[in-house]
């Protein structure tokens, strides 16, 4: 990528965070509508999920083949792809004419997405080169995630109840249309030197791995944990796991490239992403449902509790990418760690939902600690890999936020479908959502336990080690990004 002036590096950096913002509104958009889509389409708590996790598990499995594919063929080019093809999955759930057109609609939706947050990654990881302006970039990245959680709500709101809730994805098609024709204008193309062979066969096992594991936890609660349905699926996730683990140890050129899980900071860095977005997905998937269905709120009243928690994350998010670049991540993760635990338990142990003070307080903890957490994790998990595989990086660290995000939903929504179904009351709903805040918690437990394990001085040395195998570029790299 040729050099470009501090004000095309900024213009650069603004389309990319367009390509964030419609994913991440579509994201936050979604889930007001939820209860819409329930009533309208009849949809069970594992329909809802599945409306969530079709998106998010294609989006999980396509990831590192995009990032690869954009380092082969151009990041800019496949960028223009995914923004097409998100655009058209958008205007189709749109047109959906029952709940399993929708989730396959946003399928398609998904694989356009998955070009777009990795890809757009990669192109700011090679347009801000220097570490510390690159940290300040990827602040700004994450405070997109602020705007569309604190416009997302309300948007969604106001269009699920004046217009209903197709509309929620017709936003995506003139910000996609700007995004792809300022793309265009402004973009640079740009390729790895050495792009990674495509892994079919490690792809597939990806997908078999998080397609059956994801089922068996939604479906569960309904066919029973030991039923032979559930079982199948069971030891289908882990043959794949296994599969996947001893297929990838012996390809030259794998799909996920299992030496970088050596560094314990880029190890660290994806299992925090996944606990975080498991707690983001939880977090959000409840509230919709307690606060629509049970507190009876509009879906523009609804959007509008939710601020609170959609503020703190925008305000945050770039505080926690300047803290990453002028301290390290340590600090931002320890108090992100505790700012979510301490949520989750607020909702747990103390019944936040029985006074609106204590609701607040709980959305505006998860919300601080949230908006710390994305900049470190981006941060670690790029840097750790060579700059050459940047697609490969980005995705990675997205897959991990995806993964989170599936789980989460599983998970959460599995709890709340296996002690809800005669949840009509606000009593019987908080109890059977009790155990989903404890596992809220505990995702805020593990980022403050592995924000204090992977960023000190052994953690360092494990990297460094790690960066040894990959020749001396990458460790230049990463020494350069510890100094930073």
């Amino acid at each position: 990528m040729p050099d470009l002036s501090r004000r095309r590096r900024l213009l650069v950096l603004a389309i990319c965070c367009m390509s964030l913002l419609i994913v991440s509104l579509d994201n936050t958009i979604l889930n007001v509508a939820l209860p819409s889509i329930q009533h309208e389409l009849h949809a069970s708590v594992a329909g809802m999920q599945w409306t969530i996790d079709a998106y998010t598990l294609v989006l999980a499995a396509l990831l590192m083949l995009s990032g690869s594919t954009a380092d082969r063929l151009g990041r800019r080019r496949i960028f223009l792809v995914g923004l097409v093809v998100f655009a058209v999955g958008s205007l189709l759930c749109s047109l959906a004419p029952g709940l399993q057109w929708l989730v396959v609609f946003r399928m398609v939706q998904a694989v356009g997405g998955s070009m777009l947050n990795p890809v757009a990654m990669s192109i700011i990881t090679n347009t801000f080169t220097d570490p510390r302006e690159r940290a300040r970039a990827i602040g700004v990245w994450g405070g997109v995630v602020g705007i569309s959680m604190a416009a997302g709500p309300v948007i969604g709101g106001l269009l699920v109840q004046s217009v209903g809730w197709r509309s929620v994805f017709w936003i995506n098609v003139p910000i996609g249309a700007l995004a792809f024709f300022l793309t265009l204008r402004y973009v640079p193309e740009s390729r790895a030197p050495q792009p990674r062979r495509v892994d079919p066969v490690g792809q597939l096992l990806v997908i078999a791995l998080l397609g059956s594991l994801t089922y068996a936890i939604i479906e569960a609660p309904d066919a029973g944990w030991t039923s032979p349905e559930i079982l199948v699926f069971v030891v289908v996730a882990l043959a794949s796991l296994a599969g996947l683990i001893a297929y990838e140890r012996r390809r030259r050129e794998p799909l996920i490239d299992l030496r970088f899980f050596h560094s314990v900071p880029f190890s660290g860095a994806t299992v925090v992403a996944v606990c975080a977005f498991a707690a983001l997905a939880g977090f959000l998937f409840i509230n919709t449902l307690y606060l629509q269905n049970i507190r009876g709120l509009s879906a523009l009243d609804a959007g509008l509790y939710m601020l609170p928690m959609a503020g703190m994350t925008l305000i945050f998010a770039p505080v926690s990418g300047r803290l990453v670049g002028n301290r390290g991540p340590r600090l931002p993760l320890l108090l992100a760690g505790m700012a979510i635990g301490a949520s989750g338990l607020l909702f747990a142990a103390f019944d936040a939902q029985a006074t609106n003070a204590l609701l607040f307080t709980g959305y505006v903890l998860f919300g601080i600690g949230f908006g710390l957490v994305n900049a470190p994790i981006t941060n670690t998990a790029v840097s750790g890999m060579p700059r050459a595989q940047a697609g490969v990086a980005a995705a990675v660290a997205s897959t991990s936020r995806q993964v989170g995000q599936s789980l989460g939903v599983a998970v959460i929504g599995a709890v709340l479908a296996g002690g809800a179904h005669a949840a009509a009351s606000a009593d019987a709903f908080v109890a059977a959502g009790r155990p989903a805040w404890w596992i809220i918690a505990g995702c805020g437990a593990a980022v403050l336990l592995l924000g204090a394990l992977t960023t000190g001085r052994w953690a360092k040395a494990t990297a460094d080690r790690t960066a040894t195998l990959f020749g001396d570029g990458a460790r230049g790299q990463q020494a350069a990004d510890a100094r930073s």
